[in-house]
């Protein structure tokens, strides 16, 4: 009965978004600080593969926040520090239906007008947004990671001040790099 009661208490909690040992983590090393998020496998597969992918090639290893909107999103994985575009691989399939939502600290993937054009890009929501979220005014955007630690470096990042740079706004003046990705193991 113990065992039983014990399983129930951790279904419900990762039920009500806890993390789940079996999702994989990546932490982002910036200059900064740490950002370590765990991935969503089950409800965002084809998005976690993708994203992985790049971690493990190395890819976002001196990339920037290129994006930060207070109170909306930071948004980086595509420019070097340089401001150089990044060359990436073919764009994946939207999965924004897949039930999760827009909430302050989850992790979605950038893209175009077009439904299925996510490469590497993603941004971290800084409050709720649900008018990115599917069905709300288009197909919306596919949560595919939460932020577990480093919530704090993410509103540091939100609060630099930014300006325009490459015909770009909302550039923090005062780069942020990510200095290496890479996946860790679930505490």
């Amino acid at each position: 009965m113990k065992s039983l009661s014990l399983s129930l208490a951790l279904a419900a909690a990762v039920g009500a978004g806890a993390a789940s040992a079996e999702n994989p983590r990546v932490v982002f090393e910036t200059t900064a600080g740490d950002i370590r998020i765990e991935l969503f496998s089950e409800a965002a597969p084809v998005t976690v593969e993708n994203f992985l992918a790049y971690v493990d090639d190395g890819f976002y290893g001196g990339t920037i926040f290129h994006r930060v909107i207070p109170g909306f999103v930071i948004q980086g994985g595509g420019f070097s520090a340089g401001f150089e575009r990044k060359e990436t691989r073919a764009p994946i399939v939207n999965e924004a239906d897949n039930g999760r939502r827009n909430k302050r600290g989850t992790l979605s993937m950038a893209r175009t007008r077009d439904r299925d054009s996510a490469t590497s890009q993603f941004f971290v929501n800084l409050s709720d947004n649900n008018v990115l979220d599917h069905g709300e005014r288009d197909f919306g955007y596919a949560v595919f990671a939460r932020v577990v630690e480093g919530m704090d470096v993410v509103d540091r990042i939100a609060g630099g001040e930014t300006g325009r740079r490459n015909g770009m706004a909302d550039v923090p003046v005062e780069p942020v790099v990510v200095e290496a990705a890479r996946r860790v193991d679930s505490d």
